[in-house]
């Protein structure tokens, strides 16, 4: 998945709330169906998930594990596997709709790897494919299909895009996949039945599996540097908040354009936070849940995120689009990344990619790393197939969801040898520039669809994929993760997207100067009132097992 993902459409308004430290079903149901979803922990609870079998592939150079420790590949593996025994397709048109957040692929007609991935599938393969544009693109394109009736074969879910009435509309319009993935049924698609369980848990609503999870990096977001941007004051370590400020302001040149951090504000008050020890999402203690927001730690981080703002140190201009390019320039110190889109990042950069663990912000504080849900939505599939062609759809996303290490997973991510990507002398995958025109920007709207487990591998960069892998060791140690998870509340599905986009909205205006930061504590009182509370207590019901 590492190869495809792009930030900046899961990393908006919500910022870090949406996708390390919001509740579970935030991610996945979106909607206002308190209603039907009543009793979903219960149902939830019953629920056997698809049992994890792990595919035999190639062994990685470093190891990965079920913590989140993502495993690397310091060269591409000589030897391998096939996943898929046949084309899993009947032959028939298959339709799908997805997203993209890079350049869009070239169509079908003048595109040779769609073309050959039709072969593979056995199938014509025709996605709508929608292109981020910083709006509700994505949104829109769903709704009108779902309004029209004209529903594909093949839906993306998407964690955090403002999806209404999700409960509902999985009834009403799509199967419920539970009686072919739950417990070993998931086993006549073992490339499935290799995804995290932690990653189906997002796929679940009121105790069905309503999709086929979309896999992705189990680490949080991280803070990414250009190392000879900080050279002049010793590098990127910090002994507290405060030197942070200091050496910030050291390395800030205004005349010269030159700024410390990208200006997503929020994203950073949500770093800030994990440097005072601020939990992911909520934080359970003797059975009662205390929200970050309302946290000591979490407000003194946003306190700092103003002193960081009056010193300067954020880009000026809000909507700066071009944050890599200013990396690589040197004209810009840090910014906040998604783990997995980070990989990406490595791949097409090469400036020195170094990251800001957390520290303690004062003495006494105890940083913490928020950890994220490993998925990034699911596929759900439409109501309309019987079972054969529920059967056949299923055995399309298995193939898409093929490991590293398979010989389905070195075409689809590279597409054709010598046509999309030629080897090295080592073995290393260098793509083609057809290859950079067409498997790369086809195979991001397929990785919305299905996706094999996180791995890290940089064609060329053999090094800094084991300072990676090192640099996730030492995240783990200090790792936590939002006791919610797994866990549903029916305000949370109805209510969680609204609120989080106040408080991030209130932020945003507090760390720009259009608030006094005394305009928080009134913000979080409408967050309470709003249904924060409500939330409250009924995940604490559902941790308690009531």
């Amino acid at each position: 998945m590492s190869t495809h993902m792009s930030r900046r459409g899961f990393m908006g308004a919500a910022g870090i709330v949406g996708l390390t430290a919001a509740g579970l079903t935030s991610l996945t149901a979106c909607g206002s169906g308190a209603t039907i979803s009543k009793g979903g922990a219960k149902a939830s609870a019953k629920l056997k998930l698809p049992a994890y079998v792990p595919a035999q592939t190639a062994p990685a150079d470093l190891a990965g594990n079920a913590a989140g420790l993502d495993a690397t590949y310091l060269r591409y593996p000589k030897k391998l596997t096939r996943s898929v025994a046949k084309a899993p397709g009947d032959g028939s048109r298959i339709t799908a709709l997805t997203e993209t957040f890079t350049t869009p692929a070239p169509p079908q007609g003048k595109n040779g790897y769609w073309q050959e991935l039709n072969k593979r599938l056995g199938a014509q393969f025709d996605m709508t494919i929608v292109v981020d544009q910083g709006v509700d693109a994505y949104l829109t394109k769903f709704n009108a299909m779902m309004a029209s009736g004209d529903i594909p074969d093949l839906v993306w879910f998407p964690p955090n895009q403002g999806i209404q009435r999700v409960p509902e509309l999985l009834d009403a319009k799509f199967h419920d996949l539970t009686p072919y993935l739950s417990g070993d049924a998931v086993k006549k698609y073992p490339n499935l039945a290799n995804l995290p369980t932690t990653a189906w848990k997002t796929a679940v609503i009121n105790g069905k599996i309503r999709g086929v999870t979309v896999a992705y990096g189990s680490m949080g977001q991280v803070y990414v540097v250009n190392e000879d941007y900080w050279k002049p004051v010793g590098g990127a370590e910090f002994t507290s908040a405060e030197d942070f400020l200091a050496k910030g302001k050291e390395l800030l040149d205004a005349k010269r354009n030159k700024y410390v951090l990208e200006p997503a504000y929020v994203n950073h008050v949500g770093m800030f936070g994990q440097w005072f020890g601020a939990p992911s999402g909520w934080r359970l203690e003797g059975g009662k849940l205390t929200h970050m927001y309302e946290t000591e730690e979490y407000q003194e981080a946003l306190a700092f995120g103003v002193k960081v703002a009056k010193a300067g140190l954020f880009w000026p201009d809000p909507n700066l689009s071009t944050t890599m390019e200013k990396m690589a320039q040197g004209t810009l110190g840090a910014y906040v990344q998604s783990f997995p889109s980070f990989l990406v990042d490595v791949k097409n950069y090469d400036f020195p990619f170094g990251i800001i663990p957390p520290f303690a912000a004062t003495s006494g504080a105890k940083p913490r790393y928020s950890m994220g849900y490993g998925s990034v939505g699911y596929t759900a599939i439409n109501k309309k197939a019987d079972d054969k062609r529920v059967r056949m759809l299923l055995g399309v996303l298995d193939y898409l969801a093929a490991p590293f290490g398979t010989e389905e997973r070195l075409f689809l991510d590279n597409g054709i040898e010598g046509t999309h990507f030629t080897h090295a002398a080592n073995g290393d995958i260098k793509l083609t520039p057809k290859g950079n025109a067409e498997a790369v920007t086809t195979a991001m709207p397929l990785a919305f669809l299905a996706a094999g487990p996180e791995y890290i591998y940089l064609p060329g960069k053999s090094e800094l994929a084991g300072r990676i892998h090192g640099w996730q060791q030492e995240l783990l140690k200090i790792s936590q993760t939002n006791p919610t998870s797994g866990h549903f509340s029916d305000t949370s599905t109805s209510k969680s997207a609204s609120l989080t986009t106040a408080m991030s909205d209130c932020q945003k205006d507090i760390i720009a100067g259009r608030k006094p930061i005394s305009a928080y504590k009134e913000e979080l009182s409408k967050w309470r009132s709003g249904g924060g509370d409500k939330m409250r207590a009924e995940f604490e019901a559902s941790l308690a097992g009531k």
